[in-house]
């Protein structure tokens, strides 16, 4: 079965709220998607991987704003409990979730993954994140997000970046 369906075949399990946003797959990073499809950056959460530097090593699944940046040297470090974690790299996102960089979201995971949220993605109406595939997205509401049943949203996990 492709990623993409087990994405949507978990949704809808969940009975959760989604649309689907079919998009380009050359246009599916983050800012590249907002300005082709007219999203807001600040209505755009990105799914990211990390591992903590263990034996073995411990994964999870963090969703921040796309103007934050992950807080992973201090709040993802202190919670996986390592001395040592960093952002997984491609390949082991691909391993722990079936999904490219792109198209990573927390629905339909190859391996079961905590999902951390930062609090101030609960805070927006809508969301666009990763549909499963570089091919789409997934337009959801925040209540969507914590009926993932890993999801627990965390206070400080990302910090707003700058604007230039």
């Amino acid at each position: 079965m492709p990623m993409s369906d087990l994405v949507l075949e978990q949704l809808d399990s969940l009975g959760a709220a989604y649309e689907l946003v079919v998009c380009d797959p050359d246009l599916a990073d983050t800012a590249a998607f907002c300005e082709a499809y007219g999203y807001a950056t600040d209505d755009s959460a990105n799914a990211i991987v990390v591992v903590g530097k263990s034996d073995p090593p411990i994964f999870a699944m963090c969703l921040v704003l796309a103007d934050s940046r992950l807080d992973v040297n201090k709040v993802v470090r202190k919670r996986l409990g390592t001395r040592k974690c960093s952002f997984a790299s491609a390949e082991q996102t691909i391993e722990m979730t079936g999904m490219q960089i792109g198209g990573v979201t927390p629905f339909g995971t190859t391996q079961p993954l905590e999902l951390w949220i930062d609090s101030r993605v609960m805070e927006r109406d809508n969301l666009i994140i990763g549909g499963g595939s570089r091919d789409r997205k997934l337009l959801v509401p925040p209540a969507t997000l914590a009926a993932h049943p890993r999801a627990e949203v965390v206070e400080g996990l990302a910090k707003v970046m700058p604007s230039d």
